[in-house]
């Protein structure tokens, strides 16, 4: 048995999971979402948990059978609390803000301004100038925003400069020494 699959999704109050023939639901006040489910999976549903279970023990059935339990579980997580992932832009006149009709836009030491438009169900702000907040209640969207964004200008390894995740520590390199023989 996968270990992840085996244990029981736990449903907090507000939360309402339908499961139904080829997919499940979970919805709240922040809004629902839907997981699909392969065949050979089922999902069962009492009071407060939920529980996957497999049909048999093939290959195939043993691979899903812990991702749609994880997925149930982001599921879950997003419409109950959320989730979201914090950017930080680090250079001399590196910047950002929030366009009205929601987009991000950002002057990174390119010629021209980057625009970035999210995904529906995708939240973008920024604290400010150098800090940008991805939020939402789909995990797998907050987290290609996220990835996306930072792709832009990527951290580089001798001054640091760049888009990178708050906590991420970049690893820096020791630039040419003069004189060096």
């Amino acid at each position: 048995m996968s270990r992840v699959g085996k244990k029981d999704l736990i449903i907090p109050q507000g939360v309402t999971v339908t499961p139904s023939q080829h997919e499940v639901e979970v919805k709240s006040a922040k809004g629902s979402l839907k997981v699909t489910l392969p065949q050979g999976i089922e999902v069962s549903v009492k009071e407060t948990s939920a529980h996957v279970t497999r049909a048999d023990d093939s290959n195939v059935n043993r691979q899903n059978h812990g991702t749609v339990r994880a997925l149930l579980h982001n599921a879950i997580v997003g419409v109950s609390q959320g989730f979201e992932k914090k950017l930080e832009i680090i250079g001399i006149g590196y910047k950002a803000m929030i366009d009205p009709d929601g987009s991000l836009r950002l002057n990174i030491g390119y010629s021209h301004q980057v625009v970035i438009t999210p995904r529906p169900g995708v939240k973008l702000s920024c604290p400010d100038a150098t800090k940008v907040l991805v939020s939402g209640i789909d995990r797998q969207a907050v987290g290609e925003t996220a990835a996306n964004i930072r792709s832009v200008r990527e951290p580089e390894p001798y001054q640091g400069k760049g888009i990178k995740y708050a906590g991420e520590h970049i690893i820096r390199k020791e630039g040419k020494r003069a004189g060096k023989k």
